[in-house]
C-alpha cells in the first residue's frame, strides 16, 4: 500500500446542526470549517436542514448564484434547497434542505431501509422522524450534486468524493448513499453512542460493566432500539467508521459490536480568541459583571479578589457531573484550607422563564445592598422551581449563600448569547472572566468545554472518563495537576465522593497560589490549547478520507470486474 494518502476531490458533509446552533456538534464543524475550506476551497460543502424558509437565519447567507446551475436542476428533480454560505470562519458553502416533504413517503422509506440494512424503525419516537427525514433529504441532495460534479468534471467518474455523516441523525442518508451510489466514499462519525449516552443517563453503571453489556439488549430494556438499530447498522456499513475519542470508540467497540477505523479527535479554532489588550479588557469587564450581579443578588461587597469558578454544558446532572460540582462546593464550604471567598457559577441552560425583575431593578440602580433578595441563589426564575435539580440539591445541603458563607453557589439557567437580560454576555466573554472552570463530567465522549477554557488561559479542573481529560493526560505522560493548567481526576462509576474532595481539595490549593504560581497555571493551561488547534487534528480527517476512498475504489474495481 502506497504512503501516499489518497485526497478527494470533493468533501460533503451533513449534520442536524449545519448552520443550526443547538449542540457541541455544531462547534465540531464550524470551528474546523476553516481549516478544511483553506484545503479544499469551496469543495467541502455542508448540508443541514432548513428550518428558516423564508426567515432570516444568524448563521447562513443564501447566495443564488453559487451551484446556480445545480440549483436549477435540483429544483426539477423536486428538491427544496437553498444554496449560500455558513457564517463562521472560512465561510464554506452550505445547502439548507428542506424535508418536509419526505413525512408522506416516511413509511415506504423506512419499509426499504428494514428490506436493504435490517433498521428497525418500528420503535421510533421523538426527534427520529424528523431526523430521518432530514438525512434521507441530505442523501438525495449528495446523489444529485455527486451527478452533476461527475457530468460536468474533466475527470468524469475518476472524481473522487466523500460523504462525511455526523450522528446516528445523518445514518439513513449514508446508507441510501452506500447503496445507490457506491462510488462515493463513505465516512460516518458518532459523537456519542445513543446506547452509551442512555445507559449513563439512566443511573446505571457503564464503564465496569460495558464488556458485558449487549448493545441490542441494552436498546430494548431502554426503549432505544430505533437509534440504536440506524447507528449500529450505519457503522457496519460505511467505508470509514469514526468516533471523537479513545474511550468512545472502546464504547463503539463493545455497544455497536465493530471497532472504529480511525478516532478523529475534537480540536479548537482559536481565531476569536482575543489578543493581549482586548483579552484583559474583556476578562475585566467580565468578572466586573460577574460579582455585580452576585451582589446584587446576594446584598454582598465581594470584591475582585474573589475566586470566580464555574462549571458549563448541557443539563444532563449526573452525565456533565453537575452534582459532582453541587456536592464539591457545598464541602468546600465547610473546607479550613479555603483561604479566599470562592463565587461558583453554574451555566447551564434550564428550563427557564424569564430575568428576574427585583435583579434587573437591582443592577439598574447601581446602589449598593445588604440584604439578599429572595432565592439568591438563581438569577433568572424557571418553570419548574420545585423540581429543578440544582436548586434542589443545594436546598438538601441547606447551601442558601448566607453573608458568613466563604463559598456562594449561582445558578445562571439560560443560554449565554449576549441577551439574557441579566448578565448580558456571550459564553466566551462569561469563561474569560473565570479564575478556575470545573467539568467533572461522568459521560463526555470529548468535552468541548475544558478546550474552550484553556484557550482562554483559564485553568480547569476534567476528569479521565472525557475524551479531552485522557488526551491531555496522554500529553502530560501522566495524570494532570492543577499547576500544568489542567487537573484530570480518575473518576469511576462508583468514586463520586472522592471526585468531589479532589475537587474541594484542587479549589482550595488554587486559593492559596501566589499570582506568579496563577500566572505559570494560566500560561500552561494555554500551551496546551495550542496543541488541540484544528491544524494539529485535521491530518486524522485526511487519514479518513483515505481509508473510505480507498474502500470505494476497491468496491468500483470489483462491481468492474462483475459487470464484465
Amino acid at each position: 500500500m502506497s504512503n501516499v494518502l489518497l485526497s478527494p476531490d470533493y468533501i460533503f458533509e451533513s449534520s442536524w446542526e449545519v448552520c443550526n446552533k443547538v449542540g457541541g456538534i455544531y462547534t465540531v464543524l464550524s470551528s474546523r470549517a476553516k481549516t478544511l475550506q483553506e484545503a479544499f476551497p469551496d469543495h467541502i460543502i455542508f448540508i443541514g436542514p432548513d428550518f428558516w424558509k423564508e426567515k432570516e437565519s444568524l448563521y447562513f447567507r443564501e447566495e443564488k448564484a453559487l451551484l446556480a446551475e445545480w440549483q436549477w436542476e435540483a429544483k426539477e428533480q423536486g428538491l427544496k434547497v437553498r444554496v449560500g454560505r455558513w457564517t463562521v470562519p472560512g465561510e464554506p458553502i452550505a445547502i439548507l434542505v428542506d424535508f418536509t416533504p419526505y413525512f408522506e413517503k416516511k413509511n415506504e422509506i423506512y419499509g426499504w431501509l428494514w428490506e436493504n440494512y435490517g433498521v428497525d424503525s418500528l420503535h421510533a419516537y421523538g426527534d427520529y422522524d424528523e431526523a430521518s427525514m432530514f438525512s434521507y433529504a441530505a442523501g438525495l441532495v449528495v446523489e444529485s450534486l455527486y451527478r452533476f460534479i461527475v457530468q460536468r468534471s474533466a475527470s468524469g467518474d475518476e472524481t473522487k468524493v466523500v460523504y462525511h455523516a455526523n450522528e446516528w441523525m445523518c445514518g439513513l442518508g449514508a446508507l441510501y448513499i452506500n447503496n445507490k451510489v457506491p462510488e462515493i466514499a463513505t465516512i460516518f462519525t458518532t459523537h456519542a453512542t445513543s446506547i452509551g449516552r442512555s445507559i449513563a443517563g439512566n443511573q446505571k453503571p457503564l464503564y465496569d460493566y460495558l464488556f458485558a453489556y449487549n448493545g441490542d439488549q441494552m436498546a430494548s430494556e431502554l426503549n432505544m432500539q430505533s437509534k440504536h438499530s440506524i447507528e449500529k447498522q450505519t457503522a457496519h456499513h460505511v467505508d470509514c467508521f469514526t468516533t471523537v475519542s479513545d474511550i468512545t470508540a472502546n464504547e463503539c467497540m463493545e455497544l455497536l459490536d465493530k471497532p472504529v477505523d480511525v478516532v478523529l479527535p475534537n480540536g479548537f479554532d482559536d481565531s476569536f480568541v482575543p489578543k493581549t489588550q482586548a483579552f484583559t479588557r474583556k476578562r475585566n469587564l467580565a468578572r466586573r459583571k460577574m460579582l455585580q450581579v452576585a451582589n446584587a443578588l446576594l446584598g454582598e461587597n465581594l470584591d475582585n479578589d474573589t475566586i470566580i469558578v464555574s462549571t458549563s454544558g448541557r443539563y444532563e446532572f449526573r452525565n456533565k457531573g453537575i452534582d459532582v460540582f453541587v456536592e464539591a462546593m457545598n464541602r468546600l464550604l465547610r473546607d479550613r484550607n479555603l483561604k479566599k471567598t470562592v463565587l461558583a457559577f453554574i451555566d447551564v441552560p434550564g428550563w427557564v422563564g424569564e430575568p428576574r425583575q427585583d435583579l434587573k431593578e437591582r443592577l439598574e440602580s447601581g446602589l449598593p445592598y445588604d440584604t439578599p433578595l429572595e432565592v439568591p441563589q438563581v438569577t433568572h426564575w424557571l418553570h419548574n422551581m420545585g423540581h429543578d435539580n440544582v436548586l434542589n440539591m443545594m436546598k438538601f445541603f441547606d447551601m442558601h449563600n448566607r453573608h458568613e458563607d466563604k463559598v456562594k453557589v449561582i445558578f445562571l439557567p439560560c443560554y449565554l448569547d449576549g441577551n439574557d437580560g441579566i448578565l448580558n454576555l456571550n459564553y466566551y466573554d462569561v469563561v474569560l472572566g473565570n479564575d478556575l472552570c470545573i467539568y467533572p463530567s461522568y459521560y463526555e465522549p470529548w468535552g468541548y468545554t475544558p478546550l474552550e477554557a484553556v484557550a482562554f488561559k483559564v485553568p480547569c479542573i476534567t476528569t479521565d472518563l472525557a475524551g479531552f481529560g485522557l488526551w491531555a493526560n496522554k500529553e502530560f505522560g501522566r495524570q494532570g495537576e492543577i499547576t500544568d493548567g489542567v487537573k484530570v481526576i480518575h473518576r469511576t462509576d462508583y468514586n463520586y465522593s472522592e471526585v468531589a474532595d479532589y475537587i474541594k481539595d484542587t479549589v482550595a490549593e488554587f486559593s492559596v497560589f501566589t499570582q506568579k504560581q496563577v500566572d505559570a497555571c494560566r500560561s500552561n493551561a494555554y500551551k496546551l490549547s495550542k496543541k488541540a488547534l484544528w491544524s494539529q487534528f485535521v491530518k486524522y480527517y485526511y487519514e479518513a478520507y483515505d481509508i473510505a476512498l480507498r474502500r470505494a475504489e476497491q468496491r468500483k474495481n470489483k462491481l468492474q470486474k462483475h459487470n464484465s
